[in-house]
């Protein structure tokens, strides 16, 4: 995989391949940077005692970790382990997944066209990356929406209709899902009940639609909600159109709200 940049930054969580383990700690390498070797310290593998690191982690493994300090000059990278949240890492190892799988398809389509690798993460994978976030994203949104997609994104013409070809063989064409996160707030007495009413208009929206949709709490006052569409197209309008009526229930019932697309 070729990366975009030659070293991380601090804070960055990173996909990694455990390669040695000693008593003082372990080395990695991180799969995002061409293999660049990371040392992870003792004191970063776990928040809690253990005898052995090996009770934490082992050779060949993929883990998730943050960087905690680059060394621009010399090149080194330490990261930690105990510092990642159990949410963010699921999160990033999903992401992991799309992102190698989207740039599989890529990387065969460059060969089909006699292209380079670095032309091809050039001219598509960053392009998507910078328009749409999730590489994988864009590709199945390509494949059932057409090529307008990734051209919106600025990727060449002859590169479009063969990513689609080749994307339509390995993307089952199922049901899709847009993801919003919610903050719904109230300061009021009453600010529950104020709270329920602004996510009823929501809800009432979309069940008026005949929209498959969830709406549930990620913890207060944090709210989750997601539509379910044959194609994002739709599934996008109509999230929009509710998460409209949801924004102006709030303002009558003056509440705090914002909304945030989720995209991995």
């Amino acid at each position: 995989m070729l990366p975009r940049k030659e070293l991380p930054d601090v804070g960055e969580l990173l996909i990694a391949t455990v390669q040695e383990i000693y008593d003082y700690g372990a080395y990695v390498t991180l799969d995002e940077y061409g293999g660049l070797r990371a040392f992870l310290p003792w004191s970063e593998v776990s928040s809690k005692w253990v005898r052995s690191i090996r009770e934490v982690i082992k050779e060949g493994q993929k883990i998730v970790v943050k960087a905690i300090r680059v060394d621009r000059a010399k090149k080194e990278v330490d990261v930690s382990l105990k510092r990642v949240a159990e949410s963010d890492k699921q999160r990033k190892m999903r992401w992991w997944k799309r992102y190698s799988k989207a740039c599989k398809i890529v990387e065969i389509v460059a060969e089909k066209l006699k292209e380079g690798v670095e032309e091809a993460y050039r001219e598509v994978v960053w392009r998507l990356e910078d328009k749409y976030e999730d590489v994988m994203y864009a590709l199945e949104r390509a494949v059932v929406e057409g090529k307008k997609v990734l051209l919106e994104a600025g990727v060449p013409e002859e590169w479009a209709s063969a990513l689609i070809e080749e994307a339509s063989r390995h993307i089952e064409a199922k049901e899709v899902v847009v993801r919003y996160k919610l903050i719904v707030q109230s300061y009021m007495p009453d600010g529950v009940l104020r709270v329920k009413k602004c996510l009823g208009a929501i809800a009432e929206m979309l069940e008026s639609r005949g929209v498959k949709f969830r709406l549930y709490v990620s913890g207060s006052p944090r709210y989750t909600l997601e539509v379910y569409a044959e194609d994002y197209k739709t599934a996008e309008a109509m999230a929009e159109e509710a998460i409209k009526a949801g924004e102006e229930a709030s303002k009558s019932l003056g509440l705090l709200f914002i909304v945030e697309r989720e995209k991995a």
